[in-house]
């Protein structure tokens, strides 16, 4: 239970910050389309920023199997979402970015300081299996959601920074290459605006949609019943099926961060995204607004009851 509360406190710091982006557009210091160039910024410079910095650690055999291990999970649980994308789509009649909600979770901007907040820094590097994936699918399978099949460039995807970031960072892990000091330092302190630059993102978008017709939407709160109870709990029947948290405690560790992952809030990057390419970005924002709002809830619970059940 105590990393249940521990969650609801850091979720809570950073739905404050999204407040705080709502704030500035409200008191008319900023604009929402202002919000464009932060998108920018998360996309091509601190979610790279990350990436290299998340593999900047010493090699050891126990950090490559937890590393493994937190990768595997990562390709198991998006298969899986895909999957139950897919169905809920046809069940619900999702259009693209209702489905896009269902596959891709928060898990760069709210994991990576959700994690090094409960289990300390040293334990963010096994974050990186999922965002690595999930990464990749970003600028592929999401992309193909959101622009269409016949858009979908591999030269684009594979000439991209954050898949170039990507694969570096783990080639340098695995043939032990430092960075210097002082650009691991700059590396990691942009890497740490990813929570809050995020936030301020959703909290200016949010600030421009009609807040009454979101509250009375109910297609909205359905959107994020299925982001927050129904999926996770398709996850945790199938984690308590297979197994996966038995064996050390590294290896338990993995698999909760992994989960916690799995069952974050819809993606801030669909909303950034949905900006960038001339989408929908007001009804992502207000999937996003409203799943990140209720996952202060939401989440907690499923974690306690991971706990109780695992």
């Amino acid at each position: 239970m105590e990393t249940a509360f521990l969650l609801a406190g850091k979720i809570a710091e950073l739905t404050l910050i999204v407040l705080m982006g709502f704030t500035l557009v409200k008191l008319k210091l900023l604009k929402s389309e202002q919000s464009y160039p932060l998108s920018v910024i998360a996309l091509y410079l601190i979610s790279p920023s990350v990436m290299l910095h998340a593999f900047q650690t010493d090699y050891s055999p126990e950090i490559a199997d937890g590393l493994w291990l937190s990768l595997k999970l990562a390709v198991l649980f998006h298969i899986v979402l895909i999957l139950l994308g897919r169905l809920l789509k046809a069940l619900f009649r999702l259009d693209a970015l209702e489905q896009a909600a269902m596959v891709y979770t928060n898990s760069g901007n709210l994991i990576i300081p959700l994690v090094a907040a409960i289990f300390g820094p040293k334990m963010v590097i096994y974050t990186s299996g999922f965002i690595i994936v999930q990464m990749f699918l970003f600028w592929t399978h999401l992309r193909i959601l959101l622009c269409g099949s016949g858009k979908l460039s591999w030269k684009t995807v594979l000439t991209n920074i954050n898949i170039l970031a990507m694969l570096a960072g783990a080639a340098m892990f695995v043939l032990h290459i430092k960075l210097p000091a002082a650009i691991d330092g700059a590396l990691a302190t942009v890497g740490s605006m990813i929570g809050p630059v995020a936030m301020l993102v959703a909290g200016m978008l949010i600030a421009s949609l009609p807040l009454k017709s979101i509250a009375l939407s109910g297609r909205i709160y359905l959107i994020a019943l299925l982001r927050l109870a129904v999926i996770p709990l398709l996850l945790l029947l199938l984690l308590k099926a297979g197994g996966f948290a038995d064996g050390s405690e590294l290896h338990s560790t993995v698999v909760l961060i992994s989960f916690l992952a799995a069952i974050s809030p819809a993606a801030a990057t669909v909303t950034q995204m949905a900006l960038v390419y001339g989408q929908n970005a007001d009804k992502a924002s207000a999937i996003y607004g409203v799943t990140t709002l209720l996952c202060v809830i939401t989440m907690p619970l499923m974690i306690a009851l991971y706990q109780w059940i695992m």
